[in-house]
Formats: C-alpha cells, structure tokens, sequence
C-alpha cells in the first residue's frame, strides 16, 4: 500500500471515503509557506449522525469479536504506517510546521507503536474475581461501551489520535473520531490504512470539522457514551458542560504549565541537554514542555548565561531541512497569539533575555508563521505570564533558596500536568515528587514515556487517566457478577 497527499479530504465513514453532506470544506494551510495546500471537510451534525448510524451496525460484532481478530487487525495497522512512515511524516510536518527530523523520529513512529501496544494489551487484559469464603465468588465483566467520541489536538495529530482511537477499538467499542481541523491530513491517512488492515465498517468513523461544527455534535449525540479529549482547559469546560447533563463519561486531558526544578547538585550537563529539550521541543507545542524554570539561587546565574547559549544555536527555520531544530507555529491565530504573551511579559515587567521576535527565513517559508525561542526573567509567581498556558516556545526562570520554596512555585498554579525534577540527592527527589500537584513527575530526564504507566493531570490540566489498563478501563463498563456457592 502507496499512500499519497490529496487535496480534497474526505470524511471516513461506515467504511467509505465520503465528502461532506453540506458541500462546504475549510482552507487547509501550511504554516511553514502560510499557504492553502489543501481542503477539509466542513462537518456537522448530519455527517454525524450518519456515522454513528454507522457505528450502530458494527457494533454488535465487533463487541463480540474475538480478540484475537481485534489484535490480527491493529497490528496490522501498525505495521501499515510503519510501512509509509515517510508520506505520513511528511504530511504531518506540512500540516503543523515541526521539523520533518521530529515528525519521522517521534510521531509517526509513536503512533504504530500506539496501535501495537494497545493490540497486544487487549490479549493480557484480565478481570478480577472474590472470594467469599465459602458463600460466593464474584467476578468482574469488563465489557465495551458501545459508541464512543475521541477528539484529538493539533500539536502531535496522529500521535494522539491513536493514543485515543487504539484503546477504543481494542475494548471492542466503535469509534467517532474528530482530529484537529488545523492538523487533519494524517488521521485522512489513518483512514485509508484502516480500510486496507480490514477494518470492519463502521467501526471507526472519522468525521473530520470545527469545534463548534462536528466536535458538539459528537459531544451531545445521546448515543455516544464517553468521550476522550484532548485540548485546551477551555475546551475541555465546554465539553464537560455539555457532557454532564447527560451523564457520558469523559477522559480530558488538558493544559499544563509545568515546572522543572533544577537544584544545584544536579548533573549539569545532562540537565541542561534535557531542559532545552523540554522547553522548545516542538516549538513548545507539547503540552508536557516545562514553561516554568525554577532554579536554585547558588546556580542561577550560571544557569541563565548557560541556558540562553544553547537556546541561541536552535535555529528557526524550513521544517524540510535537516539543520532547522525549530519549526513554524502551527496557525497565523496560534502564531499572533505567541506574539501577545510576549508583549504582555513585557508589559508585566519581564525582560526578554533571548529570543522574542518574529523569524523570517529566505525562500519558500519567508511567509510561514516562526518565531525564535525566547526566554524571560524578572516575572513573579502569580503574573499572567506564569499563570496561563502560552503553547508556545516561550519560557520564565525564577530563582529559590530552599526546597520549600521550590514547592511553593511550582505548585503556584491551577495546573497540575507534568514537572521535572533535577538533583543527585535521591532522597530530596523522592520528597519534592510526592509533594508536587502534578500527574507526571520526571526525575533527571523528560518524556521518557512508557506505555503501560496512567497518563493525565491534575487540577485544571483534567480529569481521569489515559495508557496503559487506565486506558482500557476507561473504555469498557464493569459489571459485578455474583455467584452463590
């Protein structure tokens, strides 16, 4: 199988490739040119409806199927994209401006390994029992739970998509599935694959829209049982208004602004490798990227002149050559609003010590949306600057003294997603850990990720937990059975 980039997308439905029934698509543009490269599919509640219709049909044998078929079929997916990781990296990195280098390396090859994780977990996903002593045994039925939503952001497309859409499918639930309308190329893609894996129809429908258009209506479907999203805090109160009234159950992971402690008895070198990294890794479009650096006082300084050195080598440029480490920003509206949280820094008494201005590379990007990693000092705990999710390449430093202080700043925010944690001293990592509001504490490295641990934040950053049996979990229902002896 030869995938190739059309112009026109299509939504995936009932196991066809079919144009929207309103007739109306939106602009797809690139980020790194600004330029319209394609057209989406401008989706709403009667696209909808149609593929939950769809989903309807296919699920009592795709519920009932063994999983043996569902595992045969996922990793079959899985070796599908592995087998066109070059178009689908490509078409990743024309639609969010990353490097093209990032898009091969990391997310077209995390998305198969999405697909093969989650088909070989079905196969091992066992149900508890009880005993009663000698009155009764229970046991728990972990069934599928029908029609489920999934609804996927723009900053890492088919690499959250599937996070969500495996689990799903491996459950034995039938999917609606919605990706960003800013980032829709691959998940079109993931259509085509699915097809030629053998899919059954139906049971993955991706129906391709705004927001407002086809995210609501998937949203507020009363057959649509759950719904698994991840967006902006925003978004998700929007979605969880909506869901509530009708009691679905909902997995959303949100926003972070996410710490990194750096004492000073850390390795250094290592430490400062991995917090460039994690500050500018996707242009700071990564909702696990730490936006707010905290540093022992005794080593600021060092930090700083260090820090801004290497922060100063990542050049900005055309995400299609090798030697550019910062690609575009992935719209002119995500782009614009960068640029305003800079100037609000600014206006908040925060000096720009690097960065801070708008790129503009030679040649084909000289219109694309870049900007240069940019780094501020001087800000306090509770300025809109350290309060608000920027998603962008934009970070703050911030001394301290002692480990108490350290805690008091990075738990000084309604999130609570991600922090790292930088120190030989063990015990002192294992303190700060356990005290830290966040979902995710990394010590001494940065999105070293494996599969099987849950996944989601805290506070504003969510609610519930994704990979892994949390994963599975979420997508079933539990029943008790009790059986008297």
């Amino acid at each position: 199988m030869k995938l190739d980039i059309p112009y026109h997308l299509e939504n995936y439905i009932g196991g066809n490739l079919i144009g929207p029934l309103s007739g109306n698509f939106i602009d797809n543009i690139n980020p790194a040119t600004g330029q319209v490269y394609g057209q989406i599919p401008d989706s709403h509640k009667k696209d909808v409806d149609a593929a939950v219709s769809a989903a309807k049909k296919a699920f009592p044998a795709w519920s009932t199927s063994p999983v043996e078929e569902r595992f045969k079929i996922l990793h079959r997916i899985a070796e599908l994209i592995d087998e066109n990781l070059e178009t689908l990296a490509l078409a990743e990195t024309n639609d969010n401006g990353k490097p093209l280098w990032l898009s091969t390396k990391v997310d077209i090859p995390r998305a198969s390994a999405n697909f093969r994780f989650f088909a070989t977990g079905i196969m091992h996903f066992a149900s508890e029992s009880h005993q009663m002593e000698d009155k009764a045994v229970n046991y728990t039925l972990r069934q599928p739970i029908g029609i489920v939503g999934c609804i996927s952001p723009w900053n890492l497309p088919l690499y959250l998509f599937t996070w969500k859409i495996a689990p799903a499918l491996a459950a034995g639930n039938c999917v609606i599935a919605k990706p960003s309308e800013v980032t829709p190329v691959t998940a079109f893609l993931l259509s085509k694959i699915c097809k030629e894996a053998g899919l059954p129809a139906g049971v993955l429908n991706i129906v391709h829209g705004t927001g407002p258009g086809a995210g609501e209506a998937i949203v507020t479907h009363p057959d649509v049982k759950a719904i698994s999203f991840t967006g902006s805090t925003r978004a998700g109160e929007r979605i969880a208004s909506l869901a509530a009234p009708k009691f679905k159950k909902l997995s959303l992971e949100l926003g972070g602004k996410n710490p990194a402690i750096i004492f000073a008895d850390c390795n250094w070198e290592k430490m400062l490798t991995e917090t460039i990294r994690s500050s500018f890794s996707n242009q700071g479009e990564i909702c696990l990227c730490g936006s707010r650096i905290l540093i022992e006082e005794s080593v600021y300084e060092k930090f700083k002149t260090d820090f801004v050195e290497r922060t100063k080598q990542l050049k900005a440029g055309d995400p299609l050559e090798s030697t550019s480490k910062q690609g575009a920003i992935v719209s002119k509206m995500h782009f614009e609003k960068i640029l305003r949280c800079i100037d609000t820094a600014k206006q908040e008494g925060g000096k720009i010590i690097c960065g801070g201005h708008v790129v503009k590379p030679e040649g084909r990007c000289e219109n694309g949306y870049f900007i240069e990693p940019t780094v501020i000092e001087g800000l306090g705990p509770n300025c809109q600057t350290n309060q608000e999710e920027i998603f962008g390449p934009v970070v703050t430093l911030q001394s301290f003294k002692t480990e108490e202080e350290a805690l008091q700043l990075a738990n000084a925010s309604s999130y609570g997603l991600a922090a790292t944690v930088w120190t030989q001293d063990i015990s002192k990592a294992n303190r700060v850990a356990a005290k830290l509001e966040s979902g995710i504490v990394w010590i001494n490295c940065w999105l070293l990720r494996d599969l099987r641990t849950p996944f989601g934040g805290m506070k504003h950053s969510g609610i519930g937990r994704e990979g892994g049996w949390e994963a599975l979990r979420f997508f079933t229902e539990a029943k008790n059975v009790c059986v008297q002896l």
